[in-house]
């Protein structure tokens, strides 16, 4: 099995609610179990700031999946909550986004899939929940909390709990 990171966001529709059915879908399509869910947090848009707040979240699965078919049930899943890849705008509003973070130690670098994710260390909205579940994780040859630590974590929120 293997230990996979996987990050949520949006910005359209109940995206908490979203986030609860897209993890459940996510564990049954990929036969993984729920190792870890960060909280969920309010985040300022990222790339395209002319749009509403997002909420990001963190989980950690483990998965006896591949990391390419992995990808291809969280773009299923993507796609189950409306979202449509070729009719959006690059880093615009979205009901659900779900990105291939980390893959146990796995180093790739595909035409559809590079991990870890190229973008992680720059994104405080990543590297906020998922400090909050793998501190200490190595990813990339770096530490979780040790990248937080190196980007501005300015305006984003933790929510409080739903349940």
């Amino acid at each position: 099995m293997a230990s996979a990171i996987v990050a949520l966001g949006g910005n359209v529709g109940d995206v908490r609610a979203t986030f609860k059915k897209a993890i459940a879908h996510i564990c049954g399509m990929a036969q993984a179990a729920l190792v870890a869910r960060s909280s969920d947090y309010t985040t300022p848009p990222w790339g395209d700031e002319d749009q509403n707040p997002f909420i990001n979240a963190c989980i950690e699965i483990e998965t006896s999946l591949d990391p390419h078919a992995l990808l291809f049930v969280t773009q299923k899943v993507e796609q189950k909550f409306g979202r449509i890849r070729a009719k959006e705008r690059r880093w615009g509003p979205r009901t659900l986004d779900l990105d291939l973070i980390a893959y146990d130690d796995v180093s790739l670098k595909t035409p559809d899939l590079t991990l870890p994710h190229p973008h992680l260390f720059e994104r405080a909205f990543v590297l906020v929940p998922l400090a909050e579940i793998a501190p200490d994780r190595m990813i990339g040859g770096r530490r979780v909390r040790d990248a937080l630590a190196s980007v501005s974590a300015q305006g984003i929120e933790r929510l409080p709990d739903t349940d």
